[in-house]
């Protein structure tokens, strides 16, 4: 008979050597860099060698020269922090006012009946099409993009969290008004910790939601702002101000992203 196992020679293998946790974390990162260095690279080459029309699609060096002089004259900080502040803005009003409605309707079913097919049916209208009622109402300042950026936050923020309430084990719910516990105590204690992760999945979609009310009001009617210096520079056929302001926003809804998962893992998954 044979046998495919190794004979023992009294030595232990030696265990595979991990690699840092440092080096882990690094690594994507490390990726992701070198995959945008050559993209840049890629673009910049083929627009020195005519492959294409670097007036049509711009080039990275146009970018940054148009990065200088846009800082020099301090129009970048100047649109940048606009539509931050309207973004940011919208963004916590909508979601926490439409989170604390959507938890608020477990408490009526019948409520919950008459809100929720009207906030499904508001969900579906395109928030740019409100842009011009809001302006006109409100006036071309940062009030109508707050406004925007407010609507197109606060329905999603509502079904979100009334979602999240359907989704809770009725039965512990009814395990804890069994031992006497009261409607508040219900809520606290187990509605809303339950409800947290799907909420904070709603605010993350919820930070392009706002930046797009934002800037598509400052596309209508503005005077500064991202979405103006956008719309402005297309107008121009000046692509490097454009790619300067598509790259700008991009990096503000990262650094909103970024600052929700650092709430969300103190919240949530910080919760003993």
């Amino acid at each position: 008979m044979t046998s495919d196992a190794k004979p023992f020679t009294g030595v232990a293998p030696r265990p595979r050597a991990a690699s840092p946790s440092w080096l882990r974390r690094a690594g994507v990162p490390a990726v992701q860099l070198a995959i945008l260095a050559v993209i840049i690279a890629a673009w910049q080459l083929c627009a020195d060698a005519h492959l294409i029309n670097g007036q049509l699609f711009g080039t990275p060096s146009g970018i940054v020269k148009s990065a200088r002089q846009t800082i020099a004259d301090g129009s970048l900080l100047t649109d940048t922090w606009l539509t931050v502040y309207e973004t940011i803005t919208g963004f916590i009003l909508g979601t926490l006012l439409g989170s604390v409605l959507g938890l608020g309707l477990w408490y009526s079913r019948f409520v919950a009946r008459v809100v929720e097919p009207a906030a499904v049916a508001f969900n579906g209208v395109p928030k740019i099409a409100l842009g011009p009622l809001i302006i006109i109402w409100l006036g071309a300042g940062t009030e109508s993009k707050i406004v925007l950026a407010f609507v197109s936050t606060f329905v999603v923020a509502l079904l979100a969290a009334y979602g999240a309430t359907r989704e809770v084990d009725r039965d512990l719910v009814t395990l804890l008004r069994s031992v006497g516990a009261s409607r508040w105590q219900i809520f606290r204690k187990l509605l809303v910790p339950s409800a947290m992760p799907t909420m904070f999945a709603a605010m993350r979609i919820n930070v392009g939601f706002a930046l797009v009310g934002a800037v598509v009001g400052e596309f209508i009617s503005s005077q500064h702002g991202l979405g103006h210096a956008v719309f402005v520079a297309g107008n121009l056929f000046d692509l490097n101000t454009v790619w300067l302001g598509i790259i700008v926003l991009s990096l503000v809804a990262a650094i909103m992203y970024s600052c929700l998962a650092f709430a969300e893992r103190a919240l949530v998954k910080g919760r003993s």
